[in-house]
């Protein structure tokens, strides 16, 4: 008799991996929306960009050395030791119930009165720009957003099929004129507008911040047209000099839908952001959650509930402020220097981002390869707008590097640009 060994058991295979070629047909087996499905600019940079020798200026990663590792680490233990059997269990599927009365403290510091019960917590504020897409888009409708707007909300809306429509920016943010003049041509073509998309506080990409009587205006237009607002806030609390003006949700809670998250306040690994939502979505919201992902994770919601309860995380907040207002005059005082005059930047008040215009005849897209031959990355403009426009523009951003790694990195885009227009003669 042999040995106990079933030799009908299939060894494993060789740790050199059989490549297998694509199937045959394999788009067309795809849903017609997973057609135009493509990776953002800014993620197609990231495996250069992440190259030591690379100063980044791409990324809008938080920079978690104002983060007190040992404090983090000790809350955690913590939480695990004394209330591990309910932090590792399923949880609720619009959030724990403490967490979201914590969070509508966080708000009131933007003058935000909120119930807790009108808060879903979502993985990241990222997904819920995805439950808001799939209950109120159908393919076709149009969406208005900023110009230019966040990558990955376009990303979003174009898997739902949006018509996203740019409205326009200075530098004081949406321009409500603007406004009024893209819903009047959307709805003459008899298209639909599900909601207008902005980000009022120091605006990612272009870093600018909307003012409070801008903020009035906007909401009085959208009110009239019967246009929700989904106000994304992640910078709100990041503001350099004074505080930024009261939150649009705070003037009126029927239209606005806000958009929170703590992965710029606190730490992004944790991945928990939130909705409040007006009391007529909140149903409709909470199961698109449910049918996504079950619950958020219990785990991390009470880490950064504990986190609330017991750390001076108003002194956290301002601590990473005064980092990035570090960084922020170290970019605007290496552009002063080194860029050529005829190129523009806005000022950002808080946040992370500075966006820069370049002459019309430059191509930023063009200009990656170079600059990252200079060890230098940046995201061009066409990033942040649904139809390729921005190819002159382009986005930096100072939170990550070090201030002398960001007047490394502006000396050297400087240069590549000089060069660029020194090619094209452009004076």
């Amino acid at each position: 008799m042999k040995s106990g060994r079933d030799l009908r058991v299939v060894p494993p295979v060789d740790a050199t991996r059989v490549q297998i070629g694509e199937p045959e047909n394999l788009p067309e087996r795809f849903a017609h929306r997973a057609q135009g499905m493509k990776a953002s600019e800014i993620r197609a940079l990231f495996a250069v960009a992440s190259r030591p020798e690379i100063v980044s200026l791409a990324g809008g990663m938080p920079n978690l050395s104002a983060l007190p590792m040992e404090m983090m680490a000790s809350v955690t233990q913590k939480l695990i030791l004394e209330n591990g059997a309910e932090a590792l269990q399923y949880g609720s599927g619009q959030g724990h119930p403490k967490l979201r009365e914590q969070i509508c403290d966080v708000m009131a510091l933007e003058g935000i009165k909120a119930h807790p019960d009108d808060v879903i917590i979502t993985t990241g504020s990222q997904q819920a720009l995805d439950l808001i897409s799939r209950i109120f888009i159908d393919p076709g409708d149009v969406v208005l957003v900023e110009a230019p707007s966040y990558v990955g909300a376009l990303g979003t809306f174009k898997q739902y099929e949006a018509q996203v429509v740019h409205v326009g920016m200075d530098e004081d943010g949406l321009i409500p004129q603007a406004l009024r003049d893209a819903i009047k041509t959307t709805k003459a073509t008899g298209r639909k507008i599900k909601f207008l998309y902005l980000i009022p506080n120091y605006q990612n990409p272009a870093g600018v911040l909307l003012p409070a009587d801008r903020r009035s205006e906007i909401l009085e237009i959208c009110r009239s047209e019967e246009i929700f607002i989904v106000e994304d806030n992640p910078y709100g609390l990041l503001g350099f000099d004074k505080p930024s003006p009261n939150a649009m949700r705070a003037s009126d809670s029927e239209n606005v839908i806000y958009l929170g998250t703590f992965s710029k306040t606190i730490a992004p690994g944790l991945r928990v952001g939130w909705a409040l939502v007006p009391q007529s979505l909140k149903d409709k919201m909470v199961i698109a959650s449910e049918s996504s992902i079950l619950c958020p994770s219990n785990f991390t919601q009470l880490v950064i509930s504990s986190y609330l309860a017991n750390q001076p995380w108003r002194d956290q907040i301002a601590s990473f402020a005064k980092l990035y207002k570090e960084r922020r005059d170290a970019a605007l005082s290496a552009l002063d220097k080194y860029f050529p005059k005829n190129i523009t930047w806005t000022k950002p008040a808080g946040g992370f981002y500075i966006w820069i215009t370049l002459p019309p005849e430059i191509d930023t897209n063009a200009l990656v390869p170079k600059a990252i031959a200079a060890k230098v990355a940046y995201v061009p403009g066409t990033a942040f707008y649904a139809d390729g426009f921005g190819s002159w523009s382009l986005r930096i951003s100072y939170c990550y590097p070090t201030a002398e790694r960001i007047t490394e990195g502006i000396k050297s885009l400087a240069g590549v640009i000089k060069t660029e227009m020194d090619s094209r003669q452009i004076n």
